[in-house]
């Protein structure tokens, strides 16, 4: 019987372990195919920042960000901190999306969800 429940605590991390690379991975690739096609000057990509109004150094600013915080997410030890970066990168595309693009939010609040469990998730991986 004493086997069992520390086998079980044991389990749960292991299973936590995997979801939060499966979900890095994702997350990872995600950000990559958003943030290279910003700073290659894509015609769509351009065309969407000048609809934003911020000016293309906006573009290649959050291009740089996505391409380092997708290589973040899948450093443990910097995990946490490009997760919760890449928030704010969410965050801003959903006030984007909703004032200038007007367009869907649910791909942002999604992405914006899962970047808040992998920051979770690495938070308590990292108090232990």
């Amino acid at each position: 019987m004493g086997t069992s429940s520390v086998a079980v605590p044991e389990r749960r991390e292991k299973v936590r372990n995997i979801v939060v690379w499966i979900l890095s991975v994702l997350v990872a690739a995600l950000f990559l195919f958003a943030g290279v096609p910003k700073l290659l000057g894509v015609q769509q990509m351009v065309d969407q920042f000048n609809v934003v109004g911020l000016g293309q150094w906006f573009r290649y600013f959050t291009g740089i960000v996505e391409v380092l915080g997708a290589i973040g997410v899948l450093i443990p030890r910097t995990a946490r901190l490009a997760a919760l970066l890449l928030c704010l990168v969410m965050i801003g595309a959903v006030v984007a999306l909703v004032t200038r693009l007007h367009q869907s939010v649910w791909v942002p609040i999604c992405v914006l969800l899962v970047l808040l469990i992998i920051a979770r998730i690495r938070k308590n991986q990292m108090a232990q």
